[in-house]
């Protein structure tokens, strides 16, 4: 993290508007040994010149670790709260595009449901809601206002900056509308699965099959280590999520399309707000 970067950071932290982001910046921001875990593990799908969409940026830990690797970004973020702090961490990276909003299906707006204790699990998925009270690891959260936002699909995206070498979806239990907003492979991309959420998963791996990806594999929680370490197909996969502890919680799949794989998954690589 820069000088300027830190500063920035710290003046977010000063700040009594931000306060509801101020766990998260101590989170994602300053360990260094976390940011180079990071990079290792992205540096896979990542190389200098390339472009990534990041969907569901939050704080903007994973848009740092992708200009670090020398990524041009464009990050997708619907909370107007993270928009600011975004706006304020990359204010002079021209590196950097923010769109304001979610992805989904279908272009237009829908509405997202904000937990403004934890606005990392805010959520555009009703399910996802429904799914959460009462379960086990979930107690206490509660999500207290809604908001009108609006949605570009992936495809849009693509028009309008061009094909990504890799695309980060984390968006509490909508990963399936936002890759039924997507009509062509990628060379790579992850989303996020939680154990609340299953089906939410089962349906992403099977969109993703039929656009033409065809190695999946998976890591747990914000560990960033593969669990298999090798590409499986899809129905190996889902079998594991299947069989997961509910206290597994969350974790992302990590997918490749056919001919698009730049090395194999290295075996020494060493979220939750």
């Amino acid at each position: 993290m820069t000088a300027t970067t830190e500063a920035r950071i710290a003046a977010l932290r000063a700040d009594p508007a931000m306060s509801l982001l101020h766990r998260s910046l101590d989170v994602y921001y300053g360990d260094p040994q976390r940011d180079a875990r990071m990079d290792a593990f992205y540096s896979r799908f990542v190389t200098a010149g390339d472009l990534v969409f990041d969907i569901g940026s939050h704080v903007g830990d994973h848009i740092g670790s992708f200009r670090r690797l020398g990524a041009r970004v464009v990050a997708v973020e619907p909370q107007p709260l993270c928009l600011r702090a975004l706006r304020t961490i990359y204010a002079d990276d021209d590196q950097v595009t923010l769109v304001e909003g979610a992805c989904g299906a279908a272009a237009g707006s829908t509405r997202l449901h904000v937990n403004s204790a934890n606005p990392t699990v805010s959520t555009a998925s009703s399910d996802f809601v429904r799914a959460a009270h009462g379960a086990g690891g979930w107690e206490g959260q509660v999500w207290d206002g809604d908001i009108e936002v609006p949605v570009v699909t992936v495809d849009a995206l693509i028009h309008e900056y061009g094909v990504p070498s890799f695309a980060k979806i984390d968006v509490e239990g909508f990963e399936d509308e936002v890759l039924a907003g997507l009509s062509r492979p990628l060379p790579a991309l992850s989303f996020e699965f939680t154990t609340i959420a299953r089906a939410v998963a089962y349906r992403c791996l099977d969109r993703l099959t039929a656009l033409g990806f065809d190695g999946f594999d998976v890591a747990l929680g914000d560990d960033k280590s593969m669990t298999f370490e090798r590409w499986l197909p899809a129905s190996d996969v889902a079998a594991h999520l299947r069989d997961l502890p509910h206290r597994t919680n969350s974790g992302d799949v990590y997918c490749v399309s056919r001919g698009a794989l730049r090395q194999p998954p290295p075996h020494d690589d060493p979220k939750r707000q």
